[in-house]
């Protein structure tokens, strides 16, 4: 009589992949390797052997962390754009230093004869001036430098915090569009003739959004608001100082943080866009207006 052997019964027990040593039942849900409880992660169904967590995490985008009014947030990035405002004003006041005709070229102008003899401003198409003009200052003397010293250190100030909780396009669009509602105002309400330069019109407007921002973040606002006092005081006491220029530009940067504030969170990204490009739709029409009134055959 002959009897017949099948295969043998397997009798080993399972190891981890990465342990050899150590005994375990348990399976990787992702590459069906055995693991032990060294080596488990846990996964939305079972574990995950270390490698596959690795693989997994390295095709996952990380969630841009963002600040309350919709930035991308980081408290230490460089505030580029105000430090880029402050070099741009800074090399703008050492070419007008080197020549007159920097200023009278740029400065904001209605419509006015120039001192070459040419009539020049904006009603005459030099369109730019009521951009340029932001970046001028007083030329010399005592009061040009005091001009542009103030301008810049208040920029300085308050740019980069407004810039960290703005992001860089909305502060830009902010500092921009303040200095535009600023040289609007002179041009809307000043006589032709009337000239101005200086970048206050643009720190006008970085104050009221600093207050309207702090308002809206429960901020302190007091020594934001001292300043402001003081500055339209002055603005109003001293002669040859354009408060159309000031008042313009502050209310233009209030209204503008006043959308990007109080924007509805799931409508966010439509105020955030739509409210600078409504504003300088605004201030463009109020410009062609002007300009017809100056100039009735354009």
């Amino acid at each position: 009589m002959t009897t017949e052997h099948g295969p043998a019964p397997e009798t080993s027990v399972p190891t981890c992949y990465r342990h050899p040593g150590r005994e375990t039942y348990v399976r990787c849900t992702r590459c069906d390797r055995f693991i032990c409880p060294e080596c488990m992660r846990d996964a939305a169904v079972g574990h995950q052997c270390v490698e596959c967590v690795r693989a997994g995490n390295q095709g996952v985008r990380r969630a841009v962390p963002r600040t309350v009014l919709g930035a991308r947030g980081s408290a230490t990035a460089v505030p580029v754009v105000t430090y880029t405002l402050i070099g741009a004003c800074v090399l703008a006041y050492l070419a007008e230093l080197s020549s007159w005709r920097v200023v009278w070229e740029f400065m904001m102008l209605g419509r006015g004869v120039l001192p070459d003899g040419e009539v020049g401003g904006v009603a005459e198409g030099e369109w730019y001036r009521l951009l340029t003009t932001m970046f001028l200052h007083q030329r010399g003397g005592s009061f040009g430098v005091t001009h542009i010293l103030f301008n810049m250190w208040a920029l300085w100030a308050i740019g980069p915090a407004l810039e960290q909780v703005l992001g860089r396009w909305r502060f830009l669009a902010l500092y921009l569009l303040s200095g535009l509602g600023g040289s609007v105002l002179l041009y809307l309400v000043g006589a032709p003739g009337d000239s101005a330069v200086g970048a206050s019109g643009a720190i006008f407007g970085l104050f009221g959004a600093f207050f309207v921002i702090g308002r809206r973040l429960g901020g302190s606002v007091g020594p934001i608001v001292v300043l402001l006092v003081i500055n339209l005081v002055i603005t109003f006491s001293v002669p040859n100082i354009s408060w159309q220029g000031h008042v313009g530009g502050l209310v233009v940067g209030a209204a503008l943080a006043a959308a990007y504030a109080y924007a509805p969170a799931a409508r966010r990204t439509l105020f955030h866009v739509g409210a600078p490009l409504v504003t300088l739709a605004l201030l463009a029409a109020l410009v062609l207006v002007r300009t017809a009134e100056l100039s009735p055959s354009v």
